[in-house]
């Protein structure tokens, strides 16, 4: 990670889903740039390795262990922010799955109600407690990881995709009811990211993946990663209600 630089200095983040891949690179991005972080995520061992890492490099970051899905544990995450850093300017609600690739008729109810309470009401609960603190402390800024399917469709996902396209309406909602408030609401819709997500997947399909993307190849969670910090940050100070894709031009070519 490069010197601590003074862009965000004095702020503090929160992110989500932040023991690897997109969330791991926001996280490490943020710090780097002068950011207090809480680095949050169920699994307790990638997540201490993430935080650990950025105070490695100098940064300041702390874990947090959360289920998303729990409107308690989401609540004493936000206030852990404050506790520990004094307060909240960013959020990252970058927590999410990816289901199977069954077509709609195989979809069974628990991966839809799975996929929806993961990537659609946790968002709903992360926002919420957020933007209360927010309410409270003058403003601040949020982040949602939407997808590229939320802005239009892909075979074999249609829960994730109907979850996706919520994130989108809920980032667009909020943006319009609170920037009077102080309060910058957007999201970014990456295309396929070489992350976590894809660990098993063989080689070969790797290839077919690289090959469907418009510029040859998949992002990498840094390239995502810079777009989150920009929303984020004070430069992005009129940007409000964008979604923005991050898929090398495939849905402009599309």
């Amino acid at each position: 990670m490069s010197e601590v630089r003074a862009e965000h200095a004095d702020r503090v983040a929160l992110v989500t889903g932040a023991a690897g891949g997109i969330g791991a690179a926001v996280s490490r991005t943020l710090a780097a740039r002068g950011a207090s972080v809480i680095v949050a995520d169920f699994n307790s061992d990638a997540g201490e390795a993430t935080a650990a890492e950025i105070r490695a490099a100098g940064g300041r970051a702390i874990f947090r262990k959360v289920d998303v899905t729990d409107e308690a544990q989401v609540d004493a995450m936000v206030q852990f922010a404050v506790d520990e850093f004094g307060g909240l300017h960013m959020a990252h609600n970058n927590a999410g799955i990816l289901h199977p690739g069954d077509r709609f008729h195989e979809l069974s109810m628990e991966q839809w109600d799975r996929t929806m309470e993961i990537n659609t009401r946790a968002v709903a609960l992360c926002m919420r407690a957020q933007i209360r603190l927010m309410l409270a402390n003058g403003g601040g800024s949020i982040v949602n990881t939407a997808s590229g399917a939320g802005i239009g469709s892909a075979p074999g996902i249609s829960a994730y995709t109907a979850s996706k396209h919520a994130v989108v309406g809920m980032t667009r909602s909020a943006a319009v009811e609170y920037v009077r408030d102080g309060i910058r609401v957007n999201a970014v819709a990456p295309g396929t990211v070489d992350t976590g997500m894809l660990a098993g997947v063989p080689a070969e399909r790797r290839d077919e993946l690289n090959a469907l993307m418009l510029m040859g190849r998949m992002a990498q969670p840094q390239e995502v990663a810079e777009v989150v910090a920009f929303l984020l940050s004070e430069k992005a100070s009129y940007v409000n209600g964008a979604i923005v894709s991050i898929d090398g031009g495939s849905s402009a070519h599309a």
